[in-house]
C-alpha cells in the first residue's frame, strides 16, 4: 500500500503542511481531502486520515516531501481486527432510526432497513475533529463470513438529505479494522440464497427498493474482496460508476462467478455516480 509521501510524491501535489490531502489508504481522487497532513520545515510530519483512521509518521527530507529517507508507521499494522470496548458502549448507546437520521433516508429516496439490521443512529454524537456534536446515522461493521463486530461507520447527517457541514462527514473508528467488513443492513437470517451488495449504504439502501437483503461493504476495496458466502448463489452488485467502483464490481463478480456463482451488475449510466444519484434523479 502506498504511503502518503508516495502517493502525494505520484499525485504531484505539494504536501509541505499543515494540509488536507487524499489518503493513500482510503482515498476517493485527488480532490479528496480527507487525510490532514503537518510537515515541519525539517521535513518531519505526521497524516492522519479522519475517514478510516489511516496514520504515517514521516521521518527526514524536504517540507516539500519528494526527497529523502522516509519510513511510514501506518495503524493499520496495529489495528485491531475486534470492536473495542469504546466501541460497543457507543454501538449500545444508539438507537433504531428516527427522527433526523428517519428523515435523511427519507430525503434521500433510501429504504429504511429493519431494526434487526446493523443500522442505527445516535441523536447528538460528537464529531471529533472539529468538537461539534449532532445527529449521526451509525453502521457495525462486521466481519462478513464469521460476523464478528470490527468497527463502526458514523455519518453526520442532516433532516433535509445532506451532509453535515462537518469534516468529515463521514468516518470510521480510529485504529479499528475494516478489511474484510460488512454493514449488514438486513440480518443474516434474512440472507437465504442471494444478497445484493453495493459500497456506500446509500447506495445499498437504494438498490433496496428493487431487492433485498441488501448489504454494505464501506468502499471499493472491500467490495473487491467481498467473500463468497456459504449458502448464496446469486449476487447482485450496485456499482459506483468512477474506476475504483467499476473495477471493484468487476473483481468481485469475476472471482464469484468463477465459482459456480450467479452474479449480476447494476451500473448507473452518468459517470461518477452511484445508485443513489441515479434513484434521486428519477
Amino acid at each position: 500500500m502506498r504511503n502518503i509521501v508516495a502517493y502525494s510524491a505520484v499525485s504531484g501535489i505539494d504536501w509541505s503542511g499543515p494540509s488536507r490531502q487524499p489518503c493513500p489508504t482510503c482515498g476517493r481522487g485527488l480532490k479528496d481531502r480527507s487525510c490532514g497532513v503537518t510537515v515541519e520545515p525539517g521535513g518531519n510530519g505526521v497524516a492522519h486520515c479522519f475517514r478510516c483512521g489511516y496514520v504515517e509518521t514521516i521521518h527526514g527530507g524536504r517540507a516539500a516531501g519528494r526527497h529523502g529517507n522516509y519510513t511510514c508507521e501506518r495503524s493499520a499494522d496495529k489495528q485491531d481486527s475486534k470492536l473495542s470496548t469504546y466501541g460497543r458502549d457507543l454501538w449500545d448507546e444508539c438507537i433504531p432510526i428516527e427522527g433526523v437520521a428517519h428523515a435523511y433516508l427519507n430525503a434521500r429516496q433510501c429504504v429504511i432497513p429493519p431494526a434487526a439490521g446493523h443500522l442505527r443512529c445516535h441523536p447528538k454524537l460528537k464529531h471529533w475533529p472539529s468538537g461539534s456534536i449532532g445527529p449521526a446515522l451509525v453502521a457495525l461493521v462486521t466481519d462478513a463470513v464469521t460476523g464478528e463486530p470490527m468497527s463502526l461507520h458514523r455519518t453526520w447527517v442532516q433532516a433535509d438529505g445532506s451532509k453535515a457541514q462537518m469534516d468529515p462527514a463521514r468516518m470510521l473508528l480510529k485504529d479499528h479494522s475494516k478489511a474484510g467488513g460488512v454493514v449488514r443492513l438486513w440480518p443474516d437470517e434474512d440472507v437465504t440464497t442471494s444478497l445484493g451488495i453495493g459500497e456506500g449504504i446509500e447506495t445499498t439502501l437504494s438498490l433496496a427498493h428493487a431487492f433485498t437483503p441488501t448489504w454494505a461493504l464501506i468502499d471499493a476495496g472491500n467490495l473487491a474482496a467481498m467473500p463468497l458466502l456459504k449458502g448464496v448463489q446469486s449476487l447482485l452488485i450496485a456499482a459506483d460508476n468512477d474506476p475504483p467502483g467499476i473495477a471493484a464490481a468487476k473483481s468481485c463478480a469475476m472471482r464469484w462467478a468463477r465459482q459456480g456463482r450467479e452474479v449480476r451488475i447494476v451500473l448507473p449510466e452518468a459517470p461518477r455516480s452511484d445508485l443513489n444519484d441515479l434513484v434521486r434523479s428519477a
